[in-house]
């Protein structure tokens, strides 16, 4: 990569329910000249669990053109879901990390390691091979990271990727819209955040930002600043 400014953009949230947001967000980005990203799948969405395959075949279908055309697919936890109440304070981190959707905080190591490889299993039989793991929420615990070290190439955090051998600083900026306070300064947040970052710009784009007309202007006015930068994917990123 030879010094180059990069642009890794990353698509959360990827199953049924937001479906054909994800595949008009993926197109969008195309407009915006971003021709590699990463998509982040959850295997099991929902309350029921059934794999993405059983839920929705056309979304898997959709998937795997993409991985062909070059974008990186990534298991995102599970389901997506809080499978367990952490004790305090580590509740309290995980509320504020991902509310509902802090999967990993407060489970031993047994369901931690049944969780994860389960969906990767989920993710194979759907013919997605996931080299990368991106916790819900960056929700990330001591059995986690044990876990993905032994089954996984990189896995994705607020402040950078990690792999079983280096640490990439590369902190991500993104939108939260969960709460007032977070919709109403969030815009500016990651619009420094952007400005701030050096070699690697990675932005975080989230289904839920398109409820939010200032949310989509900020993600614009970074896609537009960062035109100069070339889009790569997490799994190029870390090779």
């Amino acid at each position: 990569m030879n010094g180059d400014r990069l642009l890794a953009v990353a698509v959360h949230d990827v199953e049924p329910r937001w479906a054909e947001r994800c595949r008009d967000i993926r197109a969008w980005l195309s407009e915006w000249g971003v021709e590699r990203v990463s998509l982040l799948v959850i295997p099991a969405p929902g309350p029921d669990g059934r794999p993405l395959i059983e839920q929705d075949p056309t979304l898997v279908d959709w998937l795997r053109e993409r991985a062909a055309a070059g974008d990186t697919v990534a298991q995102h936890g599970l389901a997506h879901r809080r499978a367990c109440a952490a004790s305090w304070p580590r509740s309290t981190l995980a509320r504020w990390q991902g509310g509902g959707g802090a999967e990993f905080p407060g489970l031993g190591a047994e369901e931690t390691i049944a969780r994860v490889r389960t969906g990767r299993d989920i993710l194979r039989a759907c013919g997605l091979e996931p080299y990368g793991f991106v916790a819900p929420g960056y929700a990330y615990t001591p059995e986690l990271r044990a876990e993905l070290r032994r089954t996984f190439a990189w896995s994705a955090d607020l402040w950078g990727l990690s792999t079983r051998v280096r640490r990439l600083h590369a902190p991500a900026v993104g939108l939260g819209s969960s709460t007032g306070p977070k919709r109403a300064l969030s815009p500016r947040v990651v619009r420094t955040g952007a400005r701030l970052s050096r070699r690697v710009l990675r932005l975080d784009v989230h289904p839920a930002d398109f409820d939010v007309p200032g949310h989509v202007r900020a993600l614009e006015a970074v896609l537009a600043a960062a035109a100069g930068r070339r889009p790569i994917t997490y799994d190029e990123l870390v090779a």
